[in-house]
């Protein structure tokens, strides 16, 4: 990177080079307090060199100060706006602070700068995926992709975002590519498996179970050859070897995973002993009046994608898909609360009844307009937001909250033989699975209870039994008038960024449900600690 020299000491660019790089070897070795301490010692003595800034901004990205990084960055380009690797920094530290449409428009200065530099367009394509422009995404990453047909990370870009945008023909291709190169892509492997049915003559399963057999050189990579083995082996109706190839990738997966089952249900019980119906009677500290959220919440795999079609095809309705704005402007406000009071025992459950409720609100909404436009309604379907429901309705009184549920054992094992991506550690382990599922049911109980008339809920099996009853259940909770469009979701032309990619974009259909009695002997386990919670009867069925 380039240096200009502005007032501060007169340095050559390899003295500087020097002294930036002792700043990375810090880095490098773990000390980050010292790279802190030096950064601003370097900042003091070289307040406008290029290389000290930018150093500065990553040393401030690895303590979560965005908006310092940012000051940093913002510095180095007011004073040279001819290097496109500002940008790209500037670019992902925007998207940080969910600052979407800023982001897009650094990164496009980047690739305007350098518009045939592979890293850029791939950098580009990235910030455009995050922040769910997945047209341009897409745009970027072929453009990357004539320049390095054989480049595996842009044919894996590539194809996950047609998958996204569902063009599974087109993200098959490049799948392939990949694979004929790179055949132990464990990703690639298992985005293979999920872009459509498989047959008797056209499947994967003699291939991955070579691959498997023959010992993949990556343990890591071959968690995803086990998923995507038994996904191919249930759409077959085989179905034990299905089951055999999931608990063994899954165990590999929870070998690899640093979680603390104990300490995440006594998060869980906490918020249930502390958010009671007195105390949120007695946190009056008014919330955002302004209407438009739609919230879907509930376990993953529930059918949630299949409820946010429905409600985005409406004309007064877009979706925003998955995204982590509330729970980030929650942290952020908790941090701040935190950090401003002297009484050092105050647990973050009790700062979060001290919140600022209306700008809690009034930041989730502009953050998230920056997708939705200015629809009447947008959807915001993260599952776990339903660890939140009583700060979303104390932030936003007038959002709709939507609970879907569905058979707890359909639902668990949906999740069971789904690899996700940094998220839900629980459900790599049956057991943990299960008991997380009970808490979770504890705590959607709890929040009727609380806040009573608040939340509906909707059940995946009557959406697909009578889909026509429960749309038009779903838009009078929302407020919306009726239209046909809502039974026609599978037609909706925009992307969905979650494992349902394929599913959603067809015509309801009934074969997901009681899918876990094909398993009923290998899930006996987690089956009959639901009939102890009265959560099901003796035949599976929903109690």
């Amino acid at each position: 990177m380039g240096s200009k020299i502005f007032d501060g000491p007169s340095v050559t660019k390899k003295d500087l080079d020097n002294l930036v790089n002792k700043g990375y070897w810090m880095l490098s070795r773990g000390q980050d307090e010292d790279a802190l301490q030096y950064s601003r010692e370097l900042l003091k003595k070289y307040p406008e060199e290029i290389p000290v800034l930018y150093f500065a901004s990553e040393v401030f990205l690895i303590y979560g100060n965005l908006s310092a990084a940012l000051e940093q960055i913002n510095i180095a380009v007011r004073h040279e706006a001819g290097q496109s690797i500002l940008f790209i920094q500037q670019a992902k530290i925007l998207f940080g602070l969910r600052k979407r449409l800023k982001a897009q428009e650094a990164i496009l200065k980047a690739v305007n700068i350098s518009p045939d530099d592979i890293q850029i367009l791939i950098s580009a394509g990235e910030i455009m995926n995050q922040c769910g422009n997945f047209v341009e995404a897409c745009g970027f990453f072929k453009k990357a992709n004539r320049l390095a047909p054989d480049n595996p990370e842009i044919l894996f870009s590539l194809a996950s975002t047609l998958f996204f945008l569902g063009d599974m023909k087109s993200a098959e291709e490049n799948l392939d590519i990949l694979l004929k190169t790179y055949p132990e892509h464990g990703p690639a492997v298992y985005l293979r498996s999920m872009l459509r049915q498989t047959t008797a003559e056209h499947n994967h399963i003699a291939e991955l179970q070579s691959r498997i057999d023959s010992g993949l050189k990556d343990l890591n990579m071959s968690v995803y050859f086990h998923f995507a083995l038994a996904r191919e082996y249930e759409e077959q109706g085989q179905y034990d070897a299905a089951f055999a190839a999931l608990d063994k990738g899954a165990a590999i997966r929870r070998q690899h995973l640093d979680y603390d089952a104990k300490n995440e249900h006594a998060s869980i019980n906490d918020i249930i002993d502390n958010y009671t119906r007195d105390v949120f009677a007695a946190t009056e500290r008014g919330g955002c009046s302004e209407e438009g959220a739609i919230f879907i919440v509930g376990m993953p795999r529930t059918g949630t994608t299949l409820v946010e079609r429905i409600l985005a095809s409406h004309s007064e309705v877009v979706p925003v898909g998955e995204v982590y704005d509330f729970p980030t402007e929650m942290t952020e406000q908790l941090q701040k609360i935190l950090t401003e009071k002297t009484d050092k025992e105050m647990s973050a459950i009790d700062a979060s009844l001290q919140m600022d409720f209306g700008e809690l609100g009034r930041n989730y909404l502009k953050s998230v307009r920056q997708i939705a436009g200015n629809s009447r309604y947008f959807v915001d379907k993260l599952p776990f937001n339903f660890l939140y429901c009583g700060l979303i309705r104390k932030a936003l009184p007038n959002a709709r909250i939507i609970h879907v549920v569905r058979n707890p054992m359909d639902s668990c094992y949906a999740i069971y033989k789904t690899l996700f991506n940094q998220v839900y550690s629980f459900s790599y382990n049956l057991d943990e699975l299960g008991e997380y599922y009970l808490l979770y049911r504890r705590l959607m109980k709890h929040w009727h209870q609380v806040m009573p008339g608040e939340i509906i809920d909707v059940a995946y099996e009557d959406i697909i039994q009578a889909p026509e009853k429960q749309a038009r259940r779903l838009l009078e909770w929302c407020d919306l008038s009726w239209e046909e469009s809502v039974l026609d979701f599978h037609s909706l032309g925009t992307a969905s960024s979650t494992a349902s990619a394929v599913q959603v974009r067809q015509p309801i259909y009934t074969s997901s449900v009681q899918k876990w009695t094909h398993y009923e002997r290998q899930l006996e386990p987690l089956k009959r600690k639901f009939v102890d919670a009265g959560l099901i009867k003796e035949d599976g069925t929903v109690a």
